[in-house]
């Protein structure tokens, strides 16, 4: 079904390329939009997961690392019957994390030097089961390729100011609605991603890990530091604010455009209700969370990011 979708996403942005390559130049506008768009889909499906991880500065994570964040995701990713996926850091202090690639075999999962600081063990597994989740439902391809169309449109539409042959056609007024109305259609379609799959990356996820809990109370210690502290990557790349497990934007006016998750109230509120269900591990319920039950890899202390 995700790949369905992503086809689906496809052609509509070919659509809207095109339509705003004829707004901007008439038939032929049209046409060098058409092979603009294809272009657009080659880069977007075969590079798009490598041009997020640049855009976030993200370094890959060495095998044996200090953290034991590869042990821990190749526990959970067995749990979760997909491939080990590589691993990226981010250096920001905002807590974040996203997953991205275009199938499980092509995955990668980058967190944040915040994230890893700002962690139990318990509420990190938590995390990346959620990521993982992402992965197994296939949801990567289309959210890493909708970051890269969503960037794209918001720069075609901007074109719009320097060609005379717009103003011509449909003034001043229609130029900058164009501005607005193109970036804005590619908020729209993030948001109808986004919002149905958190839920279900979340229920899986805590399937995954074994405990809603932890997912609950890293959602909410999540949720309160991107709240107060800058993500300077994202706020530079709103398009990919998408892939984040908690919306990384608060600094600038234009972030409302990509308020693209559901309120993390609302998530954490389903988590509890599946655990007080027995939902995870059976017999967990909403125990408070213990070192016992943290996976092997993850118990080691905490001391902060690698070199």
């Amino acid at each position: 079904m995700g790949y369905v979708k992503t086809a689906m996403l496809m052609a509509a942005m070919t659509a809207l390329f095109m339509g705003v390559g004829y707004l901007i130049g008439g038939s032929g506008g049209a046409a060098v939009a058409l092979v603009v768009a294809a272009a657009m889909n080659a880069v977007a499906w075969w590079t798009s997961d490598r041009m997020v991880l640049r855009m976030h500065n993200a370094r890959p994570v060495p095998p044996g690392d200090p953290m034991g964040l590869h042990d821990l995701t190749a526990k959970l990713a067995r749990n979760a019957g997909l491939p080990m996926p590589k691993l990226y850091l981010i250096d920001t202090p905002q807590p974040n994390a996203f997953a991205t690639g275009r199938n499980p075999a092509n995955a990668a999962v980058a967190v944040t030097s915040g994230l890893l600081r700002s962690l139990s063990p318990e509420e990190l597994a938590g995390v990346i089961a959620h990521e993982l989740a992402h992965i197994r439902n296939h949801d990567t391809a289309i959210m890493t390729v909708t970051a890269t169309f969503a960037g794209a449109i918001s720069m075609l539409a901007n074109f719009a100011l320097y060609f005379g042959g717009s103003r011509e056609r449909l003034g001043l007024v229609g130029t900058l609605l164009m501005m607005v109305l193109a970036p804005m259609a590619a908020a729209i379609v993030q948001m109808a991603i986004s919002r149905t799959r958190e839920y279900a990356a979340d229920k899986a996820g805590a399937e995954i890990c074994g405990q809603p809990l932890w997912l609950a109370a890293a959602l909410e210690r999540i949720a309160a530091g991107s709240a107060r502290i800058d993500n300077d990557a994202a706020e530079r790349n709103p398009a990919t604010a998408h892939l984040f497990i908690i919306n990384p934007l608060h600094a600038h006016r234009h972030d409302s455009l990509f308020a693209t998750h559901p309120a993390t109230g609302n998530r954490v509120a389903a988590l509890r209700a599946m655990a007080a269900q027995g939902g995870g591990s059976p017999g967990v319920g909403d125990r408070p969370l213990s070192a016992s039950r943290v996976p092997k890899a993850c118990s080691r202390r905490q001391e902060g990011p690698w070199g």
